[in-house]
């Protein structure tokens, strides 16, 4: 009686968090504008600000031969037009209080603004984001410059345990694919990158056609449109960037090993993913929750800092992309405790790959998800990030909306069906980085 008097009470609250969840989730509003570009706009009155990203289908999967490309454009787009240098750009978002920058991975280029709604600040705002977006100059001594930044960057992730471990275990996990290579580039192929080259991948894949353009903010749905215009008018027109092939799958188990020197040993280990848009990502989600993507209360996390001392922090996350994407457990381990932290982290996976979760810790999860996503929404910049996302992804308009009753009607056995069905810790990639030694005695 105890036992149900507890499900049935979790039943309540999970519904009664659900239901208040879908009420603060917000409706996306989505258009084409007149020149091709996808527009999804979110109104909100709680300050006189609004957030624009637009995002390019413009990473490094599109670099082709030249590792780094997509960045270094990316990089350069603030850096200067025809009639004014960066100086006097940034100069100007300074006077009128906006914040402009720009960001690339593997799938997506992006610029982002946040400017006060004031009339005289916006407009100057978008129309000299306009002015920056459709006309860089790429000048010389500014390719030069982010070369060397870019480089300088290379150098630090040498000294990078971490970033060493996530390099290797891309390379192991794509191949050929063109999700491979890492988006800051190598040392050789930066130092091989011009300006010509960044002027070309810029007209191939900075255009309106391959952009989505996301607004947050306190504007009208008619000034959203207004500034949408602006900006996407000014872009050139052309073609969406092609579809990227599927990504490889792995039947064999891999082991990666990466020399360096230090007192821990960081170990990533996983395979291939699901984008958002599988009908399975919501069921591995909560899964993955229970597994190590709920933080200290997480499968691998109790275990193998609780109840084993072995590790401070461990654990497992799913990075969906454009084209798939990955799963990826991780630990950093003292160098004297690699060998019984790959056999407990083995050992947890695969037992949860067998069984699943149990009822309590589904349902602790999918309450912990649903419970915190109101503060995952609840400023500007938290909700560009998202309707950027959806945008980008094609995903529906609903999205935030539906997403508590997704997780909400996730199931012990869908969850366990879904974590068999895509997850093979048979076949995991694994990296170590560390000592010599000590990774190769395992």
């Amino acid at each position: 009686m105890m036992r149900l008097g507890r499900s049935m009470l979790a039943a309540a609250v999970l519904l009664l968090t659900t239901a208040t969840a879908m009420a603060e989730a917000p409706l996306i509003q989505r258009w084409q504008t007149d020149a091709g570009a996808t527009v999804v706009f979110v109104p909100t009155s709680a300050l006189p600000i609004v957030d624009v990203r637009l995002t390019f289908d413009a990473g490094s999967a599109r670099d082709g031969e030249q590792p780094g490309l997509a960045r270094l454009t990316n990089n350069l787009l603030l850096e200067g037009t025809a009639e004014r240098s960066a100086g006097e750009i940034a100069r100007s978002f300074e006077q009128r209080g906006a914040r402009v920058s720009t960001s690339s991975g593997r799938d997506t280029g992006t610029l982002s603004l946040r400017a006060l709604t004031k009339d005289g600040i916006l407009d100057e705002v978008i129309k000299d984001v306009a002015d920056v977006l459709a006309n860089p100059a790429f000048p010389e001594d500014a390719v030069t410059r982010v070369k060397r930044q870019m480089e300088v960057s290379l150098r630090e992730d040498q000294q990078s345990a971490r970033t060493l471990a996530n390099k290797a275990f891309a390379r192991a996990l794509y191949g050929d694919h063109p999700y491979a290579a890492p988006p800051g580039g190598t040392r050789s192929s930066v130092s091989s990158l011009d300006r010509a080259s960044a002027s070309e991948f810029y007209a191939r894949y900075y255009n309106r056609s391959n952009l989505t353009l996301a607004i947050v903010g306190d504007v009208s749905r008619e000034r959203a449109e207004r500034m949408a215009d602006r900006l996407t008018s000014a872009l050139p027109d052309g073609k969406p960037a092609a579809d990227l092939p599927p990504v490889p799958s792995h039947d064999e188990a891999q082991t990666v090993r990466v020399p360096f020197d230090g007192e821990q040993t960081v170990i990533l280990m996983g395979q291939g993913g699901v984008n958002r848009s599988h009908d399975d990502y919501y069921p591995l989600y909560v899964a993955n929750h229970v597994l190590g993507g709920g933080g200290l209360v997480s499968l691998l996390t109790d275990t193998m800092r609780n109840e084993r001392g072995l590790s401070y922090s461990t654990f497992s996350t799913m990075r969906p992309m454009a084209r798939g994407g990955q799963f990826v457990i991780g630990s950093k381990v003292r160098n004297d405790a690699l060998d019984e932290a790959l056999s407990v982290m083995r050992g947890i996976v695969g037992d949860f790959h067998d069984q699943g979760p149990e009822a309590d810790q589904l349902a602790d999860a999918k309450g912990n998800i649903i419970g915190s996503f109101p503060l995952d929404i609840d400023s500007n910049n938290d909700l560009i990030g998202y309707i950027g996302m959806i945008g980008f992804h094609g995903l529906g308009t609903d999205y935030l909306q539906r997403l508590p009753e997704r997780i909400s009607d996730v199931s012990r056995d869908g969850a366990a069906q879904a974590f068999r069905e895509h997850i093979a810790p048979e076949r995991f990639i694994t990296v170590l980085v560390g000592p010599e030694d000590v990774i190769g005695a395992d």
